[in-house]
């Protein structure tokens, strides 16, 4: 089974979930994209791996215009719900179905480190868009400065050990591995940006719908069983116990803007 099925069944498990408890806690990491971006009437982009889309929403302001695909129908039933009209797709990151040169930005946030090749999917995004283009990484930062970790990682113990070649949420952030990548493809990074997204749930129930609904909590739902992954994150997120139900993460996460050259 390819990654663009495996990934895309993952995300559709509960996409009302994401779009309730994950999806808004990223909109400082949008914001920052948009600030640097300065989207106008005349720009063209391109969101690879939109989601439900929140970001295309925030940028559709702007006027530029819009286009977006993702491996998830699931996740893009809302997209199509919030932006009627708009030219919305289900496709791979690493065979996206546009000329060379297409687009004035690209964006992938939380997508490309979940192709089937991180390096691949970033190819296809400078390919697509224009010489001088940006290209837009948001990811995770360093597990250290990443609560959601420790949870992530507990839920990651209950499944077998990922493909060979799958980077997964948090190997690209260490040592630098994104600027290599880049340099070596011909994208320059010209900001590099550490955003504050906290993570707060207000019961417990709130807490195992929000990394249920993720590829790592449906994955290993079908592994381990659903009851065993809800057990699972409470334990595992006991540090992170405010007060009664209320759980607080404290995020970090990375914006790169880069450069086709």
């Amino acid at each position: 089974m390819q990654t663009k099925e495996v990934q895309g069944r993952l995300w559709s498990t509960a996409p009302g979930d994401w779009v309730k408890y994950l999806e808004p806690t990223f909109i400082p990491m949008y914001q920052e994209a948009l600030n640097n971006l300065q989207l106008t009437e005349e720009t063209m982009l391109l969101d690879a791996g939109c989601g439900s889309g929140l970001f295309l929403s925030m940028a559709s302001i702007t006027g530029a215009y819009i286009y977006g695909i993702d491996a998830a129908p699931g996740m893009l039933s809302f997209s199509k719900k919030r932006l009627p009209g708009t030219c919305l797709l289900v496709e791979d990151l690493e065979a996206l179905p546009f000329i060379d040169g297409t687009f004035d930005a690209v964006t992938g946030f939380n997508s490309f480190q979940y192709a089937g090749s991180f390096e691949n999917a970033l190819i296809e995004a400078r390919r697509v868009v224009k010489r001088h283009g940006k290209v837009v990484i948001g990811m995770w930062g360093k597990g250290q400065d990443c609560e959601a970790e420790s949870v992530l990682n507990a839920i990651a113990g209950l499944m077998p050990p990922p493909p060979t070649g799958v980077a997964g949420s948090f190997v690209l952030s260490e040592d630098e591995k994104v600027e290599a990548i880049c340099q070596s493809i011909g994208l320059k990074i010209i900001s590099q940006q550490s955003v504050f997204c906290p993570w707060q749930f207000n019961s417990d129930e709130e807490l195992q719908k929000a990394f249920l609904c993720t590829a790592h909590g449906a994955s290993a739902a079908q592994t381990a069983g659903k009851n065993a992954v809800k057990n699972t994150i409470i334990i595992s997120a006991q540090p992170y116990s405010v007060t009664d139900d209320v759980y607080y993460m404290r995020n970090y996460f990375t914006v790169f803007i880069t450069e086709k050259v």
